[in-house]
């Protein structure tokens, strides 16, 4: 991307933020989900969930949390481009001297940054919940940059949902798969605990090598080979779900 690029994608980033800092609430309703359930499995049925894990349940159930809230979240970006393209702005850049991938990378920028308020928010109430973790600073960096990758590869796929959606309904109504499949990993209950076919899905599915790895770094335990089967994933992912986002974009953008 040329300086050119990055400068119109800042551009229209800050645009987009924008409208984000002026309806706060998409921010809060991002986070009431993850959050309610949060608060359900932890002192609910946190007692009866054994996993087997030293120190609270909050602790082992936090990651999966966090990619909840994430898959909330990106619905958004699904909406904004969606309402961009039905009301002609994409329309009106493209008589504009600007890069027409700084279109999509706005609106990728705006959800790395919208969805990293959100995470905050879901962080701050399982500190208060009784979330505790003592690992080292570097680990923390190593959990922000995972969390990074999960956010564009969701975000990526949110783009291409809300490219190909029909209304306003189908734009975000992508994102309820992606907020059900933690539920079949080991976001909530080791896959140990699981029937054999579900166990056999639940181990060999993305979230589960995320979940692992976030909850290895955050317990300062050995990650393994979890972590390196997250990335393969999430770059995979992304790398598809971009360069499908970015013929689908050409075709709409020449018609």
């Amino acid at each position: 991307m040329s300086i050119a690029a990055l400068r119109e994608t800042r551009i229209l980033t800050g645009r987009s933020m924008r409208h984000v800092m002026r309806s706060p609430d998409t921010i809060i309703t991002t986070a009431i989900t993850p959050v309610a359930m949060m608060l359900l499995f932890t002192y609910v049925f946190g007692g009866a969930l054994g996993t087997g894990a030293p120190g609270p349940y909050i602790n082992y159930l936090l990651p999966g949390i966090l990619v909840i809230t994430i898959a909330s979240g990106v619905a958004y970006t699904s909406y904004r481009l969606f309402l961009d393209l039905r009301d002609g702005l994409v329309q009106r850049l493209r008589a504009m001297p600007i890069s027409r991938s700084s279109v999509l990378w706005s609106h990728v920028a705006t959800s790395l940054a919208a969805n990293f308020l959100s995470l905050a928010l879901v962080l701050g109430v399982a500190v208060t919940m009784g979330f505790r973790s003592s690992t080292p600073v570097a680990s923390w960096f190593a959990v922000f940059g995972l969390l990074c990758l999960v956010t564009l590869c969701l975000t990526w796929i949110a783009v291409l949902a809300g490219l190909g959606a029909k209304s306003v309904d189908g734009a975000s109504a992508f994102s309820y798969p992606l907020i059900f499949l933690p539920f079949i990993s080991s976001a909530f209950v080791p896959t140990a605990a699981m029937p054999g076919p579900v166990a056999g899905f639940a181990q060999h599915q993305p979230i589960t090598a995320i979940a692992d790895s976030l909850r290895a770094l955050l317990s300062q335990d050995p990650v393994g080979s979890e972590l390196w089967a997250a990335l393969a994933w999430l770059a995979g992912i992304t790398l598809l779900a971009w360069a499908l986002a970015a013929r689908i974009y050409r075709g709409k953008t020449t018609s």
